[in-house]
């Protein structure tokens, strides 16, 4: 399949597609636990947001993590207001797909999601993450703190270092502090617990974090 080089590249304010003011969805309780993926959580609760490309294969990934309380797929870090999955995929956006991991800190921390994040996809990709190609599928960790944006950047120095010494390339993920996050619609959610034959194109460098 040809991919244009546009699709490589984050479209301008100009070029960004309207969106729209209302949301596009009204998100349903994790199709495998029962929890709730949208606020209100139990206080204990923490939340994390990553970018790993496809967000299907992501978002299993995390809820089959023992402390992951729910999960939930959605689009951030664009331009357009409540843009919908078909938008995204036109790259006129700027959004990538993100996974919203809310998850039990006595039972799963935030260095061990970071640590599960760096060596379950390749960060070195830039636009793409494997065959999937585009601006949709960069990696990112956005952080709903100060504490997980430092944890998060002092994660990549040490797992940078770790990929020197494998002759690898540098890493191209984006850092930063979470911006909205709007809901993917309700068929994404959970998709391959729904749809169990479904694409996954999730894989790592085989490089261990420590």
């Amino acid at each position: 399949m040809l991919f244009s080089q546009k699709k490589l590249l984050l479209p301008t304010t100009a070029e960004a597609l309207p969106g729209r003011e209302t949301a596009i969805c009204n998100p349903e309780n994790h199709f495998i636990t029962g929890q709730p993926i949208a606020p209100p959580f139990p206080k204990i609760i923490q939340e994390a947001r990553f970018a790993m490309g496809c967000f299907w294969g992501a978002e299993r990934f995390f809820w089959q993590q023992r402390g992951v309380f729910s999960t939930a797929v959605g689009y951030a870090c664009g331009l357009t207001p409540n843009p919908t999955y078909k938008e995204l995929c036109t790259g006129l956006t700027g959004h990538t797909e993100v996974v919203k991991v809310m998850f039990d800190p006595e039972n799963i921390s935030y260095q061990d999601l970071l640590v599960l994040f760096w060596q379950t996809h390749d960060p070195t990709q830039g636009m793409r993450q494997g065959n999937d190609i585009g601006t949709q599928y960069r990696s990112a960790i956005y952080a709903t703190t100060a504490e997980q944006l430092d944890a998060a950047l002092s994660s990549k120095q040490h797992y940078q270092q770790r990929l020197n010494k494998a002759g690898r390339d540098l890493i191209s993920t984006e850092i930063a502090p979470a911006p909205v996050f709007y809901y993917a619609e309700n068929e994404h959610q959970q998709y391959l617990a729904k749809n169990p034959d479904g694409y996954c194109g999730l894989a790592g460098l085989g490089i261990a974090f420590c």
